[in-house]
């Protein structure tokens, strides 16, 4: 159950927010000197300032730890807000970004692509940019899909729980489907289906960022516009009611607000655990409010910090390994959700 604390004085919190930004600043520094080649300090200094010419540095920091750190910051905050949308909509403390099934629908677009290339001619052959693009195109008309189907379902029926139990049978039965092309595939494309469902933050070219980047902030504004109706409905769908918000069109917005920030990371970085459902959770528990007008600069500083914190953790610098980015947030998520289902064993979908 999603505990009710609206607080009215955001001014107390300006240092709050300056102390995130520093350590999200830190961060992502710290991201460009870690890694298979560790970069100094001051030579990373004085390739951002433009005075540094070693072009082998340079070409590691502006091609590949930059992208890398700012897809980071964009998908950790996309994810974290989009889950604190869903928990406060399903009211519902385990809810994530994908419980409508966005992750599910994507990962059916990318499965239709790899195992049934075989009948898409050229376009399977496609490599590098061709082969990304292609990935990026069917993961983000999978989640639309899904994404029009739930919609459809909205206007439909009016109790969330409904809405949220109709995008869970649409994700299974996407994961079935996905199921049975796995079966009778090759071994190679399930490979490459597996390697995307790891998630991947390092892959993107600048002119990917190029699209990213402005949907993502684009959801972001939306989401703070949408934090006053978020505020009411944590009062209660009647209370919201009476005090004169229109429930369906909020609920519809929120809908697409979160999908285009869940479906647009996963369609660029592959689908990221636990982001979505642990942040929203530890804002509330170390600032101690649930109002949303707060709460959600703070998930989104949260979330690009802690993404930002795995990433360096999957890149083990010093070494040429890097583990998948699933695997580290699954090592430091998996718990957190335990203790969570346990220190909430009751668990109720209305408050």
């Amino acid at each position: 159950m999603i505990e009710t604390r609206i607080e009215s004085d955001p001014k107390k919190w300006k240092g709050v927010f300056l102390l995130l930004l520093f350590i999200l600043v830190f961060t992502f520094f710290l991201s460009l000197t870690l890694g298979s080649v560790q970069i100094p300090v001051g030579e990373v200094s004085s390739l951002l300032l433009g005075s540094s010419e070693n072009e082998i540095w340079k070409k590691i920091i502006f091609n590949f730890r930059i992208p890398k750190a700012l897809t980071a910051m964009l998908a950790g905050s996309a994810l974290a807000v989009s889950g604190l949308q869903m928990q406060t909509l399903f009211r519902n403390p385990l809810a994530g970004p994908f419980i409508l099934g966005i992750s599910s629908g994507a990962g059916l677009g990318v499965a239709l692509v790899i195992f049934l290339g075989i009948w898409l001619g050229g376009f399977i052959e496609l490599s590098g940019t061709g082969r990304s693009w292609l990935f990026v195109f069917s993961s983000a008309l999978g989640s639309f899909v899904v994404l029009g189907i739930v919609l459809a379902a909205s206007f439909r029926v009016r109790s969330s729980v409904s809405l949220l139990i109709i995008g869970l049978m649409f994700g299974s039965a996407a994961s079935a489907i996905v199921s049975i092309m796995q079966y009778f595939s090759k071994a190679e494309n399930i490979q490459a289906y597996v390697i995307w469902s790891f998630g991947n933050l390092g892959s993107l070219s600048w002119s990917e960022l190029y699209v990213m980047i402005p949907l993502l902030i684009l959801a972001l504004i939306g989401a703070f516009l949408l934090s006053k109706p978020l505020n009411l409905m944590l009062l209660g769908e009647d209370y919201a009611e009476s005090s004169g918000l229109n429930l369906r069109r909020a609920r519809t917005l929120i809908i697409i607000n979160t999908s285009l920030l869940a479906g647009t990371v996963t369609a660029f970085c592959g689908p990221i655990a636990f982001i979505g459902l642990a942040i929203p959770h530890i804002g509330r528990m170390l600032f101690n409010t649930s109002n949303h007008l707060l709460l959600t600069p703070i998930v989104i500083l949260l979330g690009a910090i802690l993404l930002l914190v795995f990433d360096i953790i999957a890149q083990l610098p010093g070494s040429e390994s890097v583990l998948p980015i699933n695997a580290i947030t699954s090592l430091f998520g998996a718990p957190f959700v335990i203790w969570l289902i346990l220190r909430k064993s009751n668990v109720n979908y209305q408050c």
